[in-house]
């Protein structure tokens, strides 16, 4: 009876291990919790500055990348939200897709 028991528990920890492990397409918890730190620092330094506007700026972290997406309203604010994501430790790439919207025809 006790080496079912210890084979039963073995087989729980395994799988234990694994459900916590990444794979090429997701992520593992210690890196899942990282990414979140990163996008959290990088959305609260967009807001401190006056050039660029957090509010239309969307930001997605995958494994240390940081993605931005979103509207600015200057080739200006659109480098400068990437120097500011590649500012935040941690952060290995940056992939700025924002737009620059066109001025408005009266």
């Amino acid at each position: 009876m006790r080496r079912i028991y210890r084979y039963a528990f073995l087989l729980a920890l395994v799988t234990f291990l694994a459900a916590c492990s990444g794979s090429p397409y997701s992520r593992s918890t210690g890196e899942y919790v990282g990414d979140k730190a990163i996008a959290s620092e990088v959305k609260a330094k967009l807001a401190l500055d006056e050039q660029t506007k957090a509010h239309q700026i969307e930001v997605e972290v995958f494994r240390d990348t940081v993605q931005l997406s979103g509207f600015v309203d200057s080739d200006q604010s659109k480098q400068r939200a990437g120097e500011i994501a590649r500012q935040v430790d941690g952060v290995k790439k940056v992939v700025n897709n924002l737009i620059v919207k066109e001025p408005m025809a009266k």
